[in-house]
């Protein structure tokens, strides 16, 4: 098989691949932001709602996530182009992970930090928002790096809902050509093209943090 025929096909599929990752991640971190505080509220009627949700996201696999969006909703009325639905799913998973790591890098912030800044006369929200949350997510860094890196890996699951990514465009292109095998291995290897200097960034990032600490 001429890979290079079909070359175009796979990396347009990677085009969209990426689209699917980085809104997934801004809108996933974004709301992961708000469940972190909202589990990390003192009031109960905050906490506890958040939290419930963040179990679900966390406890329900991805590949279900979209098909709970694609193919359940429309039975309430509620439709979305295979896209869209496609950059909910995996925003909603991505949430419910990133939240956990926010949480964990706001609560890793020394207790000192928040007393020194009260006994300086700073409002709580203030001692929050400019000294608590900055170090906290600076702390999470690695571990949402890595969580974006899964992301991106993990939009190969919206084939399934005919989203024209790169693992859709492989299995279209393996069907026409039947070289299952050659089409997948430079599949996985564009996938790792991506995923190997993302991983050895994300392990630079948090040496230079930890570096940075010590």
């Amino acid at each position: 098989m001429d890979i290079v025929e079909y070359l175009p096909r796979l990396l347009q599929g990677l085009v969209v691949s990426l689209q699917l990752t980085v809104l997934s991640v801004v809108f996933g971190y974004a709301i992961g932001l708000v469940f972190a505080l909202g589990v990390s509220s003192v009031r109960p009627w905050l906490r506890w709602p958040a939290l419930i949700v963040v179990e679900i996201g966390r406890g329900i696999p991805a590949l279900v996530v979209l098909y709970i969006v694609y193919f359940g909703l429309p039975a309430l009325g509620i439709l979305f182009e295979n896209f869209w639905a496609a950059v909910i799913g995996l925003t909603f998973s991505a949430a419910a992970y990133s939240s956990e790591m926010i949480r964990a890098g706001i609560q890793s912030v020394p207790r000192g930090q928040t007393e020194a800044s009260s006994a300086l006369g700073l409002p709580r929200s203030t001692s929050f928002t400019r000294i608590v949350l900055p170090q906290g997510l600076r702390s999470a860094i690695p571990a949402l790096m890595g969580l974006a890196i899964m992301s991106f890996q993990a939009t190969s699951l919206a084939y399934s809902i005919s989203v024209n990514e790169l693992m859709s465009q492989a299995y279209q292109i393996s069907n026409i050509t039947f070289e299952y095998l050659a089409v997948y291995s430079v599949t996985g290897l564009i996938y790792a093209a991506i995923a190997v200097p993302a991983t050895w960034l994300s392990v630079g990032v948090e040496r230079r943090l930890s570096r940075g600490h010590a």
